[in-house]
């Protein structure tokens, strides 16, 4: 049988961690790798209906608030029965998991750091890097998603360049696509008008992203761009303080909080320009998916989004946590149509010069194979 990858991450629904692993085990060959999915906490069965292949289990651990160290006999034994011959975790939340994979006598085990967390966004707190530093002996590879993240593992946690290997998302540049003409008309949204000019972001509402400060940016243009509108597509535990700034903000009609929609790609095309306003980022796959879309990014200048958007070419880069700067960026470009248009256009050419799905999966999977034929040279 093809040897089994179990992917282990904190938690399996809506995100683009996640929506990258489920990329990514959908396209691999079956006849090369079989995958299970651990979620330490829970799975949404809506997302995990977005996995095409039949013969994939998901596990859900249900962790408790407290450290990760008390799941480790339960991962052990799980891992004793699955007998994977890779175990893939993702992000510091995943992190501690290598340990009882290495004691389940796991060969492979690859972590990937897809991005920092809100409360360490530039990488400067100690114990993050501690911790890290602690189970590198635990971690056979690594896969970090931009250059400021690999920098970050070799040069401040100290992890060895040989054992880093840089992989950019990829998307699936056919599922996300331009709109045929003008935006496209989303079902349910009240800003289809065409004579309308819409803004839009798409992820979880969590403090990372920043979304609250997303909507004082636009209020404070809202007044000097009458038709300019913003919608917020997404869900998460930052829903009510960005419900009340907009209430506090006036802007009830105008800000659109659509929750979670299952279609991203029509969102997409329902957007004149997409907005990133994260205080830390790894390498967005949204950011991937708007520009694909044919959109101009505004976005902040952290993590790997500047390895994305080329500023003034594909969209406008600012600083984060700065809503004068994000809201004059945001203003400027959508009272210049050309330049929306010029801008979208050099985003999808990026898309399918240098961001291909097809060239991440065969990244990934010659990752895997090379790590167990390393294996079995030195059995």
């Amino acid at each position: 049988m093809p040897p089994l990858i179990a992917h282990i991450v904190f938690s399996f629904r809506v995100g683009g961690l996640e929506n990258g692993m489920v990329n990514l085990i959908n396209r691999l060959p079956a006849s090369q790798f079989r995958h299970a999915i651990i979620s330490l906490t829970d799975a949404d069965p809506a997302f995990v209906a977005r996995i095409t292949r039949p013969d994939v289990q998901v596990i859900e651990l249900h962790k408790q608030p407290g450290p990760g160290a008390a799941l480790f006999p339960k991962v052990f034994r799980v891992l004793r029965e699955l007998q994977p011959a890779i175990v893939h975790t993702r992000n510091l939340a995943a992190l501690e998991m290598v340990a009882p994979a290495w004691a389940a006598r796991v060969p492979v085990r690859i972590h990937g750091e897809h991005g920092r967390d809100v409360d360490d966004p530039q990488g400067d707190r100690a114990k993050p890097r501690w911790v890290r530093r602690a189970y590198s002996p635990f971690v056979t590879q690594y896969i970090a998603l931009s250059r400021e993240l690999e920098n970050y593992l070799t040069t401040r946690v100290g992890v060895g360049k040989q054992r880093v290997h840089l992989f950019c998302n990829g998307v699936d540049a056919t599922r996300f696509h331009p709109a045929a003409g003008a935006r496209q008309r989303l079902d349910g949204s009240p800003f289809n008008d065409p004579a309308l000019c819409v803004v839009g972001t798409v992820g979880r509402l969590q403090a990372v992203k920043d979304q609250v400060g997303l909507v004082k940016a636009f209020g404070l243009i809202a007044d000097r761009a009458p038709n300019l509108r913003l919608a917020i597509v997404g869900e998460g535990g930052m829903r009510g303080a960005i419900e009340t700034a907009v209430r506090d903000s006036g802007l009830a009609s105008k800000v659109w909080l659509a929750g979670e929609r299952a279609d991203v790609p029509d969102v997409m095309r329902s957007f004149d320009i997409f907005t990133l306003p994260s205080v830390a980022e790894g390498i967005s796959n949204t950011v991937l998916e708007a520009m694909a879309s044919g959109l101009p990014v505004v976005a902040t200048a952290v993590g790997g989004t500047p390895e994305l958007v080329r500023d003034g070419e594909t969209g406008s880069l600012v600083p984060p946590a700065a809503p004068q700067v994000l809201a004059d960026a945001l203003l400027a470009l959508a009272t210049d149509p050309a330049r929306i248009k010029a801008q979208g256009l050099a985003s999808r050419r990026r898309i399918e010069a240098d961001f291909s799905l097809d060239a991440m999966v065969a990244r990934y999977g010659s990752l895997y194979s090379r790590a167990l034929e390393a294996i079995d040279r030195r059995a």
